[in-house]
C-alpha cells in the first residue's frame, strides 16, 4: 500500500505544484491541505484527472481545532476534511481544508463534485457551524429547528442552553432553560476492612 501513496504523492505534487499547502503521509494515510479559496478547483481536478480519478466521497466532516494541542495551537480554528477513494487506482486520499475566518466559517461546497457530500455538509454545518458556499439547501439535519449554537464546537457548554420535555397538559413539547440539578448517580459502595485481600 506505501507504493500506492508514494504514487499517489508523486502525482499530487506533479498536478497541483505549489497550490498544496502541506502533504503528510502518516500512519499508512496520505493527507493533502489546500488553501480556501483553492477547494472547489482542487476536488474537481482531484475526481477528473485520469493519473488520480478520485471518484468517491467516503466522508466528510468539520473539525474544530480550538483546543488542539491543549489550546497550544495557533493556526485557524475550523477545518473540513474529506475522505476520498479511487476505485480505478485503489488508493485513499484524506483532502482538508481550513476556514479562513474563524468568526463566519466558510468554504465552498463540494456537492457538485461528489453529490454524497450533500448531507455531510449539512451535518458539518449543523454540528459546527461550517458555511458551504454553494449548498443548495443548507439546512439543520441532526438538531431541531430552533437549536441555538452549534454541538460540537468545543466552546458549546455540556449542558446546551435548553432543554425539552413534553408537557401533558399542553400537549405539545416545550422549551426552558437548562436546569441543572444536583444528583447522585453512582451507587455509594462500603467495603469491609481487607475485602478482597487488600
Amino acid at each position: 500500500m506505501s507504493v500506492n501513496l508514494d504514487t499517489l504523492a508523486q502525482q499530487i505534487g506533479a498536478i497541483f505544484g505549489d497550490r498544496v499547502v502541506a502533504l503528510k503521509n502518516a500512519l499508512g494515510e496520505l493527507t493533502l491541505t489546500v488553501r480556501a479559496a483553492e477547494y472547489l478547483a482542487v476536488a474537481t481536478t482531484l475526481r477528473d484527472h485520469p493519473e488520480l480519478k478520485l471518484e468517491q466521497l467516503i466522508d466528510l466532516c468539520g473539525v474544530d481545532y480550538s483546543d488542539y494541542g491543549n489550546g497550544g495551537y495557533e493556526g485557524q480554528r475550523y477545518a473540513v476534511v474529506s475522505h476520498l477513494l479511487s476505485v480505478t487506482h485503489n488508493w485513499r486520499l484524506r483532502l482538508k481544508v481550513f476556514a479562513t475566518d474563524d468568526d463566519f466559517p466558510c468554504v465552498a461546497s463540494v456537492t457538485p463534485v461528489w453529490s454524497a457530500a450533500n448531507w455531510f455538509e449539512r451535518e458539518a454545518f449543523d454540528m459546527y457551524g461550517v458555511i458551504f458556499d454553494g449548498h443548495n439547501d443548507l439546512r439543520r439535519i441532526l438538531t431541531d429547528y430552533g437549536f441555538i449554537g452549534h454541538p460540537m464546537r468545543k466552546d458549546f457548554p455540556v449542558s446546551g442552553h435548553v432543554e425539552m420535555r413534553y408537557d401533558a397538559e399542553q400537549k405539545r413539547v416545550v422549551y426552558q432553560p437548562v436546569t441543572i440539578e444536583p444528583r447522585e448517580i453512582t451507587p455509594r459502595i462500603i467495603r469491609e476492612d481487607k475485602y478482597g485481600g487488600l
